[in-house]
């Protein structure tokens, strides 16, 4: 068991280790669907605002701005990332009804069925990697780490 220390740097270092184990398995549960973090990341923000029936002008999708803002990434880098996703088959481009400069982005038929899969998946690890803890302590934990988050 590790020292529980109310230190905080030790605590620090604690929830960096357990982030690099939980991080290492994403990657390594991710790679068999040919996705890495951040290609999922984009995936998923896409999917969440179809499924939330959220629209632009009255146009379904996903502002390539808004992905942006969603991930806390440069406009630039959501644009490689949707490229590569693209590429894959997976995320759709339109354009704007009634902006030209805005692209609208929406999940193929194949993006949405590939990232139901890895939703499944990633519970199931999840499930695996927190079973280590009660379920009250599962709780308690969610309850601390929405404490730390901003704003």
């Amino acid at each position: 068991m590790t020292n529980t220390s109310a230190d905080p740097a030790a605590l620090g270092d604690l929830m960096h280790a357990a982030f690099r184990g939980l991080r290492k398995r994403w990657m390594y549960q991710l790679a068999p669907f040919g996705l890495t973090p951040h290609q999922f990341r984009a995936l998923n923000a896409v999917g969440r605002a179809a499924a939330a029936g959220e629209d632009t002008g009255g146009e379904p999708g996903l502002r390539l701005k808004e992905l942006a803002e969603r991930l806390r990434i440069a406009p630039r880098s959501a644009t490689e990332v949707v490229d590569q996703l693209a590429d894959k088959g997976l995320v759709e481009r339109r354009a704007h009804p009634s902006d030209r400069r805005a692209t609208l982005l929406s999940l193929t038929e194949e993006g949405e069925h590939l990232r139901a899969r890895v939703n499944a998946d990633r519970k199931r690890e999840a499930d695996e990697f927190f079973s280590v803890l009660d379920p009250q302590d599962r709780t308690e934990l969610a309850r601390i780490l929405g404490e730390l988050l901003p704003g």
